[in-house]
């Protein structure tokens, strides 16, 4: 009987770690062609040379995109001091300016040390400025999560689009996502 008890439960968790992993890897894949205020890029690793790692450029080369195509006006990117020394979103800006982006439609936020703190910023900065709509830029794994953290802060009308760059470390960051997501 206990052993029956066991196997169930132990099917049960795995059925619902696949069935959630399959729905947020839909989720952050699909990117619906919707219009915005803004864009938020969320921050990630600034080499120790002060190049923007592959899946940094990604995101950033993903809100370059939505601007061109006009689906958004500003571009907020936000990041924290990285252990390699450098402000993520300054380094983010850069980037972008080198890109064409001119430089009064970026915003920068670098308290963005991880994903909540990064959605609070961005909702007090939205509600300052009155935006009311928001596309979250960032891999498709962490899509679903930061969409839930805006709602829970009760700012509903929030979309993502995500790059579509892959790397075999993204099996990980599925699975952590899982936990992260529940707590």
């Amino acid at each position: 009987m206990l052993k029956n008890i066991i196997k169930f439960t132990l099917l049960t968790a795995f059925s619902w770690f696949v069935i959630h992993s399959l729905y947020i890897t839909y989720d952050g894949l699909t990117n619906p062609n919707q219009k915005a205020d803004i864009a938020v890029v969320f921050g990630n690793k600034v080499n120790e040379d002060g190049s923007l790692s592959s899946r940094l450029k990604a995101r950033l080369d993903k809100s370059i995109e939505l601007y061109q195509k006009k689906q958004i006006k500003e571009i907020l990117v936000s990041g924290g001091l990285g252990k390699e020394g450098y402000w993520e979103g300054t380094e983010m800006k850069k980037y972008l300016i080198r890109n064409k982006i001119p430089a009064n439609k970026i915003l920068v936020d670098n308290f963005g040390d991880n994903t909540e703190k990064t959605v609070i910023n961005i909702i007090k900065i939205a509600d300052s400025l009155k935006y009311s709509r928001i596309i979250s830029v960032s891999q498709f794994y962490h899509q679903t999560r930061i969409k839930k953290l805006f709602r829970e802060h009760h700012f509903k009308n929030i979309e993502s689009s995500s790059p579509l760059y892959f790397e075999i470390r993204d099996f990980y960051s599925v699975f952590r996502e899982f936990f992260a997501y529940y707590l």
